[in-house]
């Protein structure tokens, strides 16, 4: 055999070596790909399986709600969506953090039960008669839902709906998303960083006179840092009325004729914003009422913390 024809096989038995690997690579991808399916099929069929298997006390969309009311040791607690947003029904204007009821909605409608009880004792055996609590549910179409959770079994209520007699033991978590206060779910306004950094200027307005501590002017430097330091030190976190109505304003010393205006003009990136601080009465608890903007939210604000924004 010459050379060349060794040459020639040595090549044939090279490319068929490769042709069997590559042949193995394809069939070891088709059996990995292949068992991947079966395995997601197998998983959905598993997850299909459980979910028939669950028993639903309700089954009713979060988007389908439109009002609900509950009474969970907190308070009577009411509320109503319109056009997608959700209201505090007692008062529509409460700054109300859309996170809390739309997560109350899809707790509603979307409670399963441990177990439905079968051939049980009266409704009183089980606390139900005399509910703990009461969750009711309206849904888009005018169909109103009540909930009554009775007495405790471990770490489970019985649960019954309306008047079906059916009772369900459902778990205690359930409550979870309604057990808050309405302080608890006040949409506060933000409140910006400042300091004696980016503070350009600050104008008080009082009693007809006007005040200006101005970052340009040297001869100011601690003035500047001083009120500064009291604009930096504000926490938007106590209340004293979420919405308060114009005719109330006299009552915080929060009127135009009364109040003190501050106006602090600072730097955010590159640009320059304006806030506007009303600063007004005591509440006789070592605080002032404050109001910021636009907002009808009155906060309370420490008499030092206002002091030193006052420059006093």
């Amino acid at each position: 055999m010459t050379e060349k024809q060794k040459e020639q096989k040595g090549g044939i038995r090279k490319h068929k070596g490769l042709f069997i690997l590559a042949a193995a690579l394809i069939l070891l991808l088709a059996v990995y790909f292949g068992l991947r399916a079966w395995n997601r099929s197998e998983e959905k069929s598993r997850e299909e399986a459980d979910k028939a298997a669950e028993i639903h006390v309700t089954d009713t969309e979060a988007d389908e709600i439109v009002s609900m009311s509950f009474d969970v040791g907190n308070g009577e607690m009411a509320f109503d969506r319109t056009d997608g947003i959700w209201h505090y029904t007692p008062d529509k204007d409460f700054p109300l953090a859309q996170s809390y009821p739309e997560d109350m909605a899809a707790a509603l409608g979307d409670i399963t039960a441990d177990r439905e009880l079968e051939d049980g004792d009266s409704l009183a055996d089980y606390g139900l008669e005399e509910p703990v609590y009461t969750l009711s549910f309206t849904d888009a179409d005018g169909n109103k839902t009540d909930l009554y959770f009775g007495n405790m079994t471990g770490e489970d209520y019985y649960v019954t709906v309306g008047d079906t007699g059916t009772v369900y033991t459902v778990a205690s978590t359930v409550i979870d998303p309604f057990n808050h206060t309405l302080d608890d779910m006040a949409q506060l306004d933000e409140y910006p960083s400042i300091g004696s950094g980016n503070l350009v200027k600050e104008t008080i307005i009082q009693n007809g006179e006007t005040t200006v501590y101005d970052s340009a002017n040297e001869d100011q430097e601690e003035d500047i840092t001083a009120v500064a330091g009291g604009l930096g030190a504000v926490e938007l976190s106590e209340a004293a009325d979420y919405s308060v109505a114009d005719e109330d304003l006299a009552g915080f010393g929060l009127d135009e004729a009364s109040r003190i205006t501050v106006e602090a003009v600072y730097t955010e990136g590159d640009e320059e914003k304006t806030l506007t601080l009303y600063i007004g009465g005591e509440d006789g608890d070592g605080n002032r009422y404050v109001m910021i903007n636009d907002s009808r939210i009155v906060y309370l604000i420490s008499d030092e913390i206002c002091d030193n924004i006052l420059n006093i």
